[in-house]
C-alpha cells in the first residue's frame, strides 16, 4: 500500500513492501498547496548527493500500483461470483416461483391432477407453483422440455405411465432416457381407465359391446387421448382378451375425445377416470367398466373388466412428479416432504378421490423402483401389441 506522508511543506512517499513490512522512502515527491490552491513545488531539506527521481522510476511506481489495485479488484470479483453461483442453502428454496410441466391438454387425467397439485402446495407450503401445458406426441414432449430445463428444481413435469413407460417403446427417436435423464420426486395418485359411452347409447354393459364387435368386427368404434397412450393400449389389450376388433380413434387429449363420446359420434370412450368422473356424475356418461384388478372406491357399483368376463385383466395408470437428472437431493426431499404432507390431508384425498384417482405416496426410491420396473414391463406389452408411432 502507497501512501503520499506530507511534513512541513515538503512531502515524501513511503512505499510499504509486500513482504517483510520494510520501507523505502523517496523524498522530493510533489505536493499540492491546499491553502492557495495555486500549484507549487517544494523540495524536501536533502543531503549533497541527493539524486533527483527520473520521471521513468516514478512511472514505475505508478503503474506497479494500479497493478496492485487491479489484482485486488480481480479477486474481490472472483469472490463474490463464486459465492452468487453457489448452491442455495436447503432452507432457501424455493425462493421463486415453480413451473409443473403438464405433458397434456388442459381438461384430461394428468392436467386436472396437476393443477390440483398446484393449488394445494400453493396453499399449503405457501410456495408459488404454476402448471404449464405443454402437450403433444403422447406427452413425451412435455417430458422432452423438462430434460433440458436446468437442474434447479424450479421446473417440474407430471410424468405418468403414458409418456414414460410406454411412449419410449412406440417413438423410437425420442433422445431422452426417463430412467436416466429425470430424477424421481414423489408419487401423487393412481387411477384405473374406464370403458365408457353416452348414457343416450344402445350399449347399457360391457357384455353388449362384445356382442356386437362379434357380429360385426371393426364396426365398434372408440376414442383415446392419442395413440401410444396406456389408455390407447388399455383398448388394444381388451380387443385381445374380448377376441373382438375395434375400430380406434384417436384424439388430441382426452377432452375431444369425451366430447365426441357425449354427442355420439364415436361409440365408446376409453379414458383415465378423472378425465369421464365429471360427465360420469352428472349422468351424462355411462360406465361400462374399469380396468383394474379391483373396483374403484370412486365408483363402487361399475365391475371391473375381469369380473365382466376377462380374468386377470388389469391395468392402470399412476402419476408422479419428477424432476431433470441433476437436481439437488434437498430440493427432491424437500418436495417429496411437501407433496406426502398433502397427501395425507383429508382435503386431498376427497379431492383426488372426487376426480376417481387413488391418492398414494411414496418416496423418490420407490417411485424410481416402480419407474424401472413398470418401463422394462411394458416393453413386452407394447411389443406385443404391435403399435408404433414413427
Amino acid at each position: 500500500m502507497a501512501a503520499a506522508i506530507a511534513s512541513g511543506d515538503a512531502a515524501t512517499l513511503h512505499w510499504q513492501g509486500m513482504a517483510g513490512g520494510g520501507s523505502a522512502i523517496i523524498p522530493g515527491c510533489r505536493h499540492q498547496d491546499r491553502q492557495s490552491g495555486a500549484r507549487a513545488l517544494h523540495l524536501a531539506t536533502r543531503p549533497a548527493d541527493f539524486i533527483e527521481p527520473t520521471e521513468t522510476f516514478l512511472t514505475m511506481i505508478r503503474t506497479l500500483l494500479s497493478s496492485f489495485t487491479a489484482l485486488a479488484l480481480a479477486m474481490g470479483a472472483t469472490a463474490q461470483a463464486q459465492t452468487s453461483a453457489a448452491p442455495a442453502a436447503p432452507g432457501a428454496y424455493p425462493s421463486k416461483p415453480i413451473r409443473l410441466i403438464v405433458p397434456f391438454p388442459p381438461g384430461g387425467g394428468t392436467d386436472i391432477l396437476s393443477r390440483l397439485v398446484a393449488t394445494k402446495l400453493t396453499e399449503s407450503a405457501k410456495w408459488t407453483v404454476v402448471a404449464d401445458n405443454k402437450a403433444g406426441a403422447g406427452g413425451t414432449i412435455g417430458i422432452g422440455e423438462a430434460v433440458k430445463a436446468a437442474p434447479t428444481g424450479y421446473d417440474l413435469v407430471m410424468g405418468q405411465k403414458d409418456n414414460l413407460v410406454i411412449g419410449p417403446w412406440l417413438y423410437k427417436n425420442l433422445p431422452w432416457d426417463p430412467t436416466k435423464d429425470l430424477t424421481p420426486v414423489a408419487h401423487v395418485a393412481y387411477t384405473p381407465v374406464v370403458i365408457a359411452t353416452s348414457v343416450n347409447s344402445k350399449y347399457k354393459t360391457l357384455a353388449d359391446v362384445v356382442a356386437a364387435a362379434k357380429a360385426s368386427p371393426g364396426t365398434v368404434t372408440y376414442g383415446s387421448p392419442g395413440n401410444g397412450t396406456s389408455i390407447h393400449l388399455a383398448g388394444d389389450l381388451f380387443e385381445k382378451a374380448a377376441g373382438v376388433k375395434l375400430s380406434h380413434i384417436p384424439y388430441k387429449g382426452s377432452n375431444p375425445a369425451l366430447m365426441d363420446a357425449l354427442a355420439g359420434n364415436v361409440d365408446l370412450l376409453v379414458s383415465s377416470l378423472p378425465s369421464a368422473m365429471g360427465q360420469i356424475k352428472s349422468g351424462k356418461l355411462r360406465p361400462l367398466a374399469v380396468t383394474s384388478a379391483k373396483r374403484s372406491s370412486s365408483l363402487p357399483d361399475v365391475p371391473t373388466v375381469a369380473e365382466s368376463g376377462f380374468k386377470g385383466f388389469d391395468v392402470s395408470t399412476w402419476y408422479g412428479v419428477f424432476a431433470p437428472a441433476g437436481t439437488p437431493a434437498n430440493v427432491v426431499a424437500a418436495v417429496n416432504a411437501e407433496v406426502n404432507k398433502l397427501l395425507a390431508t383429508a382435503d386431498m384425498k376427497a379431492a383426488i378421490h372426487a376426480q376417481g384417482a387413488e391418492p398414494e405416496a411414496m418416496t423418490p426410491a420407490q417411485l424410481g423402483t416402480l419407474l424401472k420396473t413398470e418401463y422394462v414391463q411394458w416393453k413386452g406389452i407394447v411389443e406385443a401389441s404391435g403399435a408404433k408411432i414413427e
